[in-house]
């Protein structure tokens, strides 16, 4: 049977490639990383009713026209098929490949001509077996033409299952890539966004007490070499480890405090065990940054950020609290900066990964709660 057109066969090549005529199905071959990626989907168990229910009308819709002796032993034979068949057809929605769709194919083949050879050459059989298979010709006609028409059909679905499941497949691995393009890019802009203000603000001070001689210029400029050195990398990351992250949470906390001086104070409460604990590259430095930007800023008397990571249950939770403006009800909470947030947790970490933003008084506090059994490497409970 011919190969069915996909975006990337030419009309003139399906012509001349006569490969299709005797071992038809997609060329696209999954490897494993693929099929692990992006082959996850459930089977259908709607199928299986689907089919179990058709065999069953067909059988007794024929029963009449079957032999008393020989009734039974092909309903039974039929279900065993039938069951069989969808095992195979499972095989090929877990690993959809056109080697293993021409391998059952030819090994079916293979089977109905062993099948009916003493059909065929009764000569060949026992004179019992001669004698009964004369006496049922008609049998042996329903039994050749209702097994033809089986393998047809099921040839025919296994070949139209192949190319659907190798679309599907082709698909996810699409969204998945357009999803991650869509992140590093956020990433990227997150940068973008992030560097110029604080950077040049930065600068400006530490040249400021430089040409002052201001004793904090030394202090700030090697705080702030150790936030460049750590951040402008990490974009290009899937996952940052929480000590790592915490590092440079703690590099920008002493630029600040450089530069705000008595109006910041901060703190880092880390439970010990939760250095390997995977975050997204950013996400600790973003909610510190709308902590001291949105809260700490505003406010003439300044304020107190903390830092908290620890296992609670079956989750570990990340928190940033300060004590500054608080939240505005005018103010949307996706204003703050977010949402990108957000969805590089959920990439990671899955859709029970969660980021809250809640109002304290003063101040409000951004919550993280992931998972223990979704934290990639993360300690042995």
């Amino acid at each position: 049977m011919p190969h069915l057109p996909s975006s990337k066969d030419h009309p003139a090549r399906l012509v001349l490639d006569w490969t299709q005529w005797v071992w038809p199905g997609p060329r696209r071959v999954f490897s494993e990383d693929e099929l692990a990626r992006a082959g996850q989907q459930p089977w259908p168990v709607s199928i299986d009713y689907y089919v179990l229910s058709n065999v069953l009308v067909l059988l007794a819709i024929n029963y009449r026209e079957m032999s008393r002796h020989w009734a039974l032993l092909i309903c039974i034979a039929a279900m065993a098929l039938t069951l069989g068949v969808l095992g195979l057809a499972r095989i090929l929605w877990r690993r959809p490949s056109r080697k293993r769709l021409n391998l059952i194919s030819y090994a079916g083949v293979l089977g109905i001509v062993l099948a009916s050879a003493p059909f065929a050459h009764p000569e060949l059989s026992s004179p019992e077996l001669t004698a009964t298979l004369k006496a049922n010709r008609d049998l042996v006609k329903f039994v050749a033409v209702f097994g033809m028409s089986v393998f047809l059909v099921t040839y025919t679905s296994f070949l139209f299952l192949t190319f659907i499941r190798v679309q599907q497949i082709e698909a996810r691995l699409r969204e998945l890539d357009e999803q991650a393009h869509a992140l590093k890019l956020a990433r990227r802009l997150a940068t973008a966004q992030m560097q110029p203000h604080f950077l040049f603000n930065t600068l400006a001070s530490v040249q400021h007490w430089v040409d002052t001689q201001d004793p904090r210029a030394g202090g700030t400029l090697r705080a702030f070499t150790q936030y460049l050195r750590a951040t402008l990398p990490m974009f290009e990351r899937e996952s940052l480890s929480l000590a790592e992250e915490l590092q440079i949470v703690r590099s920008y906390l002493e630029v600040m405090q450089a530069r705000l001086g008595e109006r910041l104070r901060w703190e880092l409460e880390i439970e010990p065990g939760l250095e390997a604990v995977t975050v997204p590259p950013g996400l600790l430095l973003t909610l510190a940054e709308n902590a001291i930007g949105h809260g700490i800023e505003p406010a003439l008397r300044g304020g107190r950020v903390v830092v908290r990571a620890w296992r609670q249950d079956q989750q570990v939770v990340l928190e940033v609290e300060d004590d500054g403006m608080g939240l505005s009800s005018a103010e949307p909470v996706e204003r703050l900066g977010l949402s990108n947030s957000r969805d590089r947790l959920r990439q990671l970490h899955g859709e029970q990964a969660r980021l809250s933003l809640l109002p304290r008084a003063p101040g409000a506090l951004a919550q993280v709660q992931i998972p223990w059994s979704a934290v990639a490497g993360g300690p042995a409970a």
